[in-house]
């Protein structure tokens, strides 16, 4: 009678090492959970990216004065008939 209460005591505890520490137990599964959060807030992040590049494009598309405008402050450009002035910054 000893022998199969060990005999079940063992396999209690085989079975609870499964449920707390096994491939799909309570530890992998928070792991999981926390990989998930991390990824949804990545996902966010990337949607508020996207929002606003997709309002600078409609805005490229619609208006010609602001394709303009940004060719002019981040490629230097002018149009023809206009003179450049560079101004350098005065260094300290």
């Amino acid at each position: 009678m000893k022998w199969l209460v060990v005999v079940c005591i063992a396999i209690l505890c085989w079975l609870q090492y499964g449920l707390w520490f096994g491939q799909s137990g309570y530890f992998a599964q928070q792991r999981l959970h926390s990989q998930l959060d991390q990824q949804l807030q990545k996902a966010d992040v990337l949607r508020q990216r996207n929002k606003i590049l997709m309002a600078e494009v409609m805005a490229l598309k619609e208006d010609n004065s602001v394709l303009e405008a940004r060719a002019r402050r981040d490629l230097g450009m002018v149009k023809a008939g206009e003179i450049f002035y560079l101004i350098p910054e005065s260094s300290p």
